[in-house]
Formats: C-alpha cells, sequence, structure tokens
C-alpha cells in the first residue's frame, strides 16, 4: 500500500518528536557534565547536539520527500531522505574526531570526577528519553518505509548505548579511581561512533546510486512472477531500484504472439497488482514482448543493442 502525499508529510511530527528530545537529553548530559567533570559525559552530551541537527536536517528533507511528482521531478522527491542521512553519518564523524579531541587531552591531564551519583540519575534520565523516542521513531520509520525516520532512530539507539557504556565508565572510575579510564571510554566511544557514521554514509551512497531492493524483496517480487510464469508467459530483464521510500520495479513480459492486447493487458495488470501487494510503495512498470520475436530476447541488458544499419543502395 502507497503512502498518499498528505500521510507523508505528516510523518514531519516525528522529527519534530526527535528534535525535542535532542533539546531534552542536551540539556540533562551538559547538566551531568557540569557536575561530574567527566570527560566521556561530555562526549555524550556532543553526539546529542550532532543528535539534533540530525533531526533538523531530517525534518527539512522529510518536508521535500513529501513533495508530489512535478515536470521537472517525475519520479517523486523521495531520495531527498538520502541527503539527510547522509548529512548526519558527517557530522556524527565531526563529532567523533571532537569528541577524540578532548579524550585526548583529559588522558593527558587527568582530573577527578564530582558527584558522581548525581551526575550518573541526570545521565539515566537522558538515555531513557532516548531510548522510548528511538522506539517510536523505528515503528514509524518501518510503518512508512522512511530510511530518514529508521536512520534517526538507529542513532538515537546508538546514542543509548554510548551512554551506558559511559555511564559504567564512570562508575568504575568512583569505584576504582582510576581518573583515565574516562578518557580512555570517551575515545572508544569516539570509534563507536566513526563506525556508525561511516554506516549511515554508506547506506545513503547506495541509495543515490540505485541499488536493487534487498534480497528479501527480490525474493518476493520473483515468488509473484514464478506463480504466473509458464509454457506461454516468462519473464526476462528485472531490475529494481529504492528512492527513500518509493521501490520501482521493471520487467518484461513474454507472452505468445497471437494473444489479443486484452488479455496481454489483464495479465500485467494482475502481475502489477500482486507485485504491489508485496512490495508497499512499489511502482512497477511492464514491458509486453511476443514469445517467439527473436528480437525480444535481444533486450535484456539495460542497453538494448541497436539494428544493424540497413545497406545503403547504390546509386
Amino acid at each position: 500500500m502507497t503512502t498518499p502525499a498528505p500521510a507523508r508529510a505528516s510523518l514531519t511530527r516525528f522529527a519534530w518528536l526527535s528534535i525535542a528530545a535532542a533539546v531534552t537529553t542536551i540539556g540533562l548530559k551538559t547538566g551531568a557534565y557540569l557536575l561530574t567533570g567527566s570527560v566521556g559525559l561530555l562526549s555524550d552530551a556532543l553526539e546529542s547536539l550532532v543528535n539534533l541537527v540530525a533531526a533538523m536536517l531530517t525534518l527539512a528533507m522529510l518536508g521535500v520527500a513529501a513533495r508530489p511528482p512535478d515536470e521537472e521531478h517525475a519520479y517523486g522527491y523521495g531520495k531527498a531522505e538520502y541527503f539527510a542521512s547522509g548529512a548526519e553519518g558527517a557530522l556524527i564523524l565531526l563529532a567523533a574526531a571532537g569528541i577524540a579531541w578532548t579524550a585526548t587531552e583529559r588522558l593527558l591531564s587527568p582530573h577527578p570526577i564530582e558527584q558522581v551519583g548525581l551526575g550518573l540519575v541526570v545521565s539515566v534520565a537522558a538515555s531513557l528519553v532516548n531510548f522510548g523516542v528511538a522506539r517510536v521513531l523505528l515503528r514509524a520509520g518501518r510503518r512508512h518505509h522512511s530510511i530518514a525516520l529508521e536512520a534517526d532512530a538507529h542513532h538515537l539507539m546508538t546514542d543509548v548505548w554510548t551512554s551506558a557504556g559511559v555511564l559504567g565508565a564512570v562508575g568504575l572510575v568512583a569505584l576504582t579511581g582510576w581518573q583515565r579510564l574516562d578518557p580512555l571510554i570517551a575515545i572508544a566511544v569516539a570509534a563507536n561512533i566513526v563506525w556508525t557514521g561511516v554506516k549511515i554514509i554508506r547506506r545513503s551512497a547506495l541509495g543515490l546510486l540505485d541499488r536493487a531492493l534487498a534480497p528479501e524483496e527480490q525474493a518476493a517480487l520473483r515468488a509473484v512472477l514464478d506463480r504466473h510464469a509458464c509454457s506461454e508467459v516468462q519473464f526476462h530483464a528485472l531490475r529494481t531500484r529504492q528512492a527513500g521510500s518509493r521501490r520501482f520495479v521493471t520487467v518484461h513480459v513474454l507472452v505468445p504472439g497471437a494473444w489479443t492486447v486484452a488479455r496481454g493487458h489483464a495479465l500485467v495488470d494482475a502481475i502489477e497488482q500482486e507485485a504491489r501487494a508485496v512490495l508497499p510503495n512499489a511502482t512497477m512498470e511492464t514491458h509486453l514482448e511476443a514469445l517467439e520475436d527473436p528480437a525480444a530476447w535481444q533486450d535484456q541488458e539495460l542497453d538494448r543493442p541497436l539494428p544493424p544499419a540497413a545497406p545503403r543502395q547504390a546509386p
């Protein structure tokens, strides 16, 4: 089932929720850092600042992606979501660099952590906010097939696990008195953030490069085609790609040349309906060809070979 444009536009409310969560957690984590002086908690607060910028980008790109197709963008604006996730990945890498720089300074000049108990309570509250919002965004992203919302949700969940590591480090410092453990954990947090940023950027790049649908989605599509395949009906040149929440499928359908146009149209119409049932937000295009025509078997590649030029007549 395709999500209509008004429903797509309503997804921006989830981006506003992410913005509110980021503002809340920035305040809580900054307060926790000021109470304790923990560079690990500072790194956590810096990542929440990245969350805020990423949520704002997601809000902007969701608005663009919800625009209906027009004359210049006949396939819609769905790929705008990849710009949001790509920029988010870049911001994550910048935040990781800042965290590593701060942690290295603290590693060389360790400082004691103060008011550990109160700082941990404040940071735990911030993590619970992120966890709750991440679950809401993940459900919404999967339900509406929004890559931008899913990326934002996974980013928030990474923040939750990062916070868990930082909280553990602060607790261990309080128990052992080893001050350098705090910046070491902060550096580990930075490394984890780098890995997350790289994955998000890679996913965005693959989306912009028109990567094929996921294997399980292709299997569902092939199952539809297999139900109709027989000695009189064959398929080739199946191609898939995804642009944001929308999927695009093209396939050539080969039937006997003696079939009427009405019979061929009824077949491809049934195939398209069944494909859209298993692939939500799918736009499917079929090309009907004569099974016994040799030319029909020469266009399986992306670029169909040109017919040989006709010989020139002698003057």
